[in-house]
């Protein structure tokens, strides 16, 4: 066989990994064991929204998975409570085990009936992985002992002896609390492989940012940015646009913990100036959002700084959107449309009386030019985004971990639309001078939004690119958030179910396998509407995790399931806390719907893994000739 420079010089790479003929073959005899294994599991959610508390517990519990794999291993033979018991240990092992010990009369007997059912647990979550897998799931501290527990055979010896004896051995030397803690993290490990996030993790709820330590922590997760990710994305890289944009929310919903008590972001000199500016002003239409986990005392202050960030944020957009006439945003720079002397507005052709006539900082002359003070005010906020540490690391996560879209095992991961025209055609839209559509606009998205956070301090990209997230955030068609684009594709989707095909093979997606999978509009369960579009192959994931959202959709949120038979969509109801959780046992009740089952059981090898598992087999399988040839000496690594 002849070999080119480039693949000569590529086995000889792979020749220092596997220096011979045998070590070569036995990587191709392991993978090719791991390819007939059945698919891992995957989940999907978005629209996660600041619910910290319900996006842990449904993490902690794989989204009910947990607990019916408990109900099957132990069955109708144990009590519930005790099921229910084990399930709340599994999810907080650290929180539920001394509350769990207290109870005991006999703990040496419960730590050793706790420690076998766990071991039979882990056993039957493990069953369907490599021992290779999952011993690289285990911790590095007591993984031997684990793993002798999870992979002994009992032909030669009594399994009830053989698990007392080492059971007795980790009781005696108190390293029983050790072990529960391990087994439950190593449950949850192996539970689901990999977690889809399909966008916005931030704004209305109480804690986006322990979200975001909970994903950074995971094994496996990937993101699909939303139109809130993107805008605090440009507020990190220090747009001050993005972050006027991401304090308005944040203050129209009282959520300062997040950014003070999460990013240490103080606010102390806008509540100054805001106190200062609007002093004498009725603020009472500028309150936040009344939640009882963050209303508490009085909110004139908010109120106020409510305003002053609005009034900063219309100023700083006019100024966007006449340096960038490409957005097709005119008639949005509103300040420059009214008309203070009447106290009347000039929205989109028709005029409007103002709700709100007093505006201290604005000069009618020249409404969107910043005061000093604002200024000040902004500079001082740009600085504290930017020196924030954990914000600045959850952002490069969200660079590093996410994208504009995903592809991934026959599915197409996207947070809002594919923009359409009227006549499902992909619409084309315009910047820098040309025109896109489909993939490529995705494609020339994800780059811009790379180029705000990754270009030069002061440099026009950077500039441009922070510019263009903002628009992300709100711009009629903009794919996470143009309106006016998904009205159209529902339209056309709920119609006709080709459109869906039709976007699938624009990405080089197609058969009866492959999904798109998609958030942003909340589903409104609650008055009939069905997650599951377009003959089957659109599915909004979006039921309103937020609980601002429960009243609208009727749940609590969906988790979307994707296993070697299907795919299931989990429907979630509202989760109370993470106390009642831990003291009461209260789970998330949900319930599951086959939405698509596979024609047979999906294995590894018809996997995007397996895919470049079989890459690697053929590369293998031509170093093993290279060798046998004398092309390749063994044992020996090759220059580069």
């Amino acid at each position: 066989m002849p070999y080119s420079d480039e693949h000569l010089r590529y086995l000889r790479l792979l020749s220092q990994k596997y220096q011979t003929v045998a070590a070569a073959a036995s990587e191709i005899i392991r993978i090719e064991a791991l390819l007939r294994l059945p698919k891992g599991t995957e989940h999907f959610m978005s629209d996660l929204h600041g619910e910290h508390e319900a996006f842990v517990h449904i993490l902690n519990s794989a989204s009910g998975v947990i607990r019916e794999k408990i109900d099957t291993v132990l069955g109708p033979g144990v009590p519930a409570d005790e099921r229910a018991e084990l399930a709340t240990l599994v999810y907080y092992p650290n929180q539920k085990l001394p509350e769990l010990k207290a109870r005991q009369k006999d703990l040496h007997a419960w730590y050793r009936l706790t420690l076998l059912r766990l071991i039979d647990l882990c056993r039957f979550v493990s069953s369907k992985h490599t021992r290779d897998h999952v011993r690289r799931c285990l911790p590095q501290n007591c993984g031997y002992i684990l793993d002798e527990l999870l992979h002994a055979h009992f032909e030669d010896h009594d399994k009830d002896q053989y698990y007392g004896e080492i059971i007795e051995s980790i009781i005696r030397y108190d390293r029983a609390d050790a072990y529960i803690v391990r087994f439950c993290e190593v449950i949850k490990r192996l539970a689901v492989d990999r977690l889809h996030i399909v966008g916005d993790l931030f704004d209305r709820g109480p804690r986006p940012d322990r979200i975001l330590d909970s994903l950074m922590a995971h094994h496996q997760v990937d993101i699909q940015w939303g139109n809130h990710d993107v805008v605090w994305m440009g507020a990190a890289a220090g747009s001050p646009l993005c972050i006027m944009t991401v304090l308005k929310t944040t203050l129209a919903y009282n959520n300062l913990d997040t950014l003070e008590g999460g990013y240490g972001i103080s606010l102390r000199q806008l509540e100054r100036f805001a106190q200062h500016t609007y002093a004498d002003s009725d603020v009472s239409r500028w309150l936040p959002h009344a939640d009882p986990r963050t209303a508490a005392g009085d909110l004139t202050a908010a109120a106020r700084m409510h305003k002053a960030v609005t009034v900063m944020m219309l100023k700083l957009e006019a100024q966007i959107i006449a340096r960038n006439p490409d957005f097709d945003l005119q008639g949005r720079d509103f300040l420059n449309h009214i008309d203070f002397d009447a106290g009347t507005v000039d929205y989109f052709g028709t005029t409007y009386p103002l709700l709100d006539c007093d505006f201290p900082t604005v000069d009618p002359a020249h409404p969107t030019v910043l005061t000093a003070d604002e200024g000040k005010v902004i500079a001082g906020l740009v600085r504290s985004f930017a020196e924030s540490e954990r914000l600045q690391r959850h952002v490069q996560f969200l660079y590093a971990h996410g994208a504009f879209y995903k592809m991934c095992n026959g599915n197409l991961l996207y947070h809002g639309a594919v923009p359409m025209t009227e006549n499902g055609a992909f619409a084309a839209i315009t910047f820098e001078g040309v025109a896109r559509s489909g993939k490529a606009l995705f494609d020339y998205c994800d780059r811009r939004a790379r180029q705000g956070y990754s270009a030069p301090q002061g440099s026009p990209a950077r500039l441009a690119g922070q510019d263009f997230l903002w628009y992300l955030w709100c711009g009629a068609k903009s794919p996470l958030f143009g309106r006016s684009a998904m009205t159209t594709f529902e339209r056309l989707y709920i119609a006709d179910p080709r459109t869906a095909e039709h976007i699938l093979r624009e990405f080089g997606l197609e058969g009866e396998g492959s999904h798109i999978v998609n958030g942003h509009v909340p589903v409104r369960t609650i008055e009939g509407e069905s997650p599951i579009k377009g003959g089957g192959r659109l599915i909004i994931i979006d039921g309103g995790f937020c609980r601002a959202y429960h009243q609208r959709t009727g749940i609590a949120g969906y988790t979307l399931v994707y296993n070697s038979r299907g795919l299931i969509l989990r429907t979630h109801q509202p989760f109370e806390n993470t106390d009642k959780a831990i003291h009461e046992d209260e789970d998330i009740t949900s319930k599951s719907e086959y939405i698509y089952t596979a024609p047979q059981r999906i294995l590894v090898r018809d996997t995007d893994e397996g895919g470049r598992k079989q890459a690697l087999i053929r590369d293998l399988t031509a170093l093993v000739e290279a060798y046998q040839t004398g092309v390749i000496p063994q044992g020996v690594a090759q220059e580069l």
